[in-house]
């Protein structure tokens, strides 16, 4: 299979490999910001357009693949707004062919254990699913000011984190039937490109809610701005036992009057997203071979930005001040 990579950041560093590791013939990585070079991937001889483009040019780029017939794999967090998502996903409808969101995080082993064994009822009915995850990432080292920090751009710690923390909801638990959140932002303001200060008006840091179809519940309560990181935790509880995840390396499952059950997972080498998304191009492969559609799909795309635009109701509450890494320390 013949694969057209949009996006020289994540696309040329994680995914290129990836399918290249899977069997997959990569045939041009180009930037994302170059409108000629992109439609001319998507008119080339090749199967599938991997798109790992800002959420801002999803719209169109996954336009052009469709238009050239492609089938189309589109990273999260499927565009900007509901609006968008739905129109992608309306757009992959029409054109009838294999559309995929990259929630490659469906594919880490600790997290497929998770799912075997909740699926498995190991648990009993699950009631509550508690997702933590405190990070130093735009932090330690301060990370200058880019469409990550602009909400109009799709920037926000929602779209980058959050909308992988809905999917394992989805994925682990079922559909959601409402949320809210409180969100933040940590840091107000970050150096520009001329090292002049850049005010922020996306979120790095929120606590979420979800009631599910199910009856259970949900939240997630993470920061992209956190002193140090510290390994995320995942935990299922259900009524007949509990399940945690720990940094995705160990899974333990307790149940009543049992001896815990752990389970241990190596820790992947090199970029923490390498291992699953191999795994995942394996199954993308396989789709867009034989035709067949997988999840998760642009329809799991409109699901998880549902969510989203639920948790983005009230703009963010700014916390940090003067003392914040993006200025000087006041003096006295």
């Amino acid at each position: 299979m013949k694969v057209g990579v949009i996006g020289t950041g994540f696309g040329g560093r994680v995914v290129a490999g990836a399918f290249e590791a899977s069997g997959c013939q990569v045939t041009d990585v180009v930037t994302a910001r170059d409108h000629d070079a992109v439609r001319g991937l998507c008119r080339s001889d090749v199967d599938l357009i991997s798109i790992h483009s800002p959420p801002f040019l999803h719209l169109d780029h996954v336009a052009m693949a469709l238009d050239a017939g492609r089938a189309v794999l589109c990273d999260k967090p499927f565009g900007r707004s509901l609006e968008e998502a739905e129109a992608m996903a309306g757009q992959a409808r029409e054109a009838g062919l294999v559309n995929l969101v990259n929630f490659e995080f469906r594919h880490q082993p600790a997290r497929q254990a998770m799912h075997d064994l909740v699926a498995s009822g190991a648990v009993g009915r699950p009631q509550h699913l508690a997702y933590t995850a405190f990070t130093s990432g735009s932090r330690v080292p301060l990370r200058p000011w880019g469409w990550l920090f602009d909400r109009s751009l799709g920037g926000g710690w929602i779209g980058a984190f959050g909308s992988h923390a809905i999917d394992l909801v989805r994925w682990l638990l079922g559909d959601v039937t409402s949320a809210g959140a409180a969100t933040w932002i940590t840091i107000p303001e970050r150096p520009g490109g001329a090292g002049e200060l850049v005010r922020c008006d996306a979120e790095d840091a929120f606590t979420g809610w979800m009631a599910l179809e199910s009856g259970a519940t949900a939240t997630v309560d993470t920061s992209f701005t956190a002193a140090v990181t510290t390994p995320a935790r995942i935990t299922v509880t259900g009524t007949e036992g509990t399940l945690e995840n720990v940094g995705d390396v160990r899974v333990v499952l307790r149940r009543q009057g049992e001896q815990p059950r752990n389970l241990e997972f190596a820790r992947p080498s090199g970029d923490g997203h390498h291992q699953a998304m191999v795994a995942w191009a394996g199954v993308i492969r396989d789709a867009v071979t034989d035709g067949v559609q997988a999840a998760p799909s642009f329809a799991d795309g409109v699901a998880c930005m549902q969510v989203m635009e639920q948790w983005r109701t009230h703009p963010p509450v700014p916390v940090g001040d003067a003392d914040s890494p993006g200025r000087e320390p006041r003096s006295g």
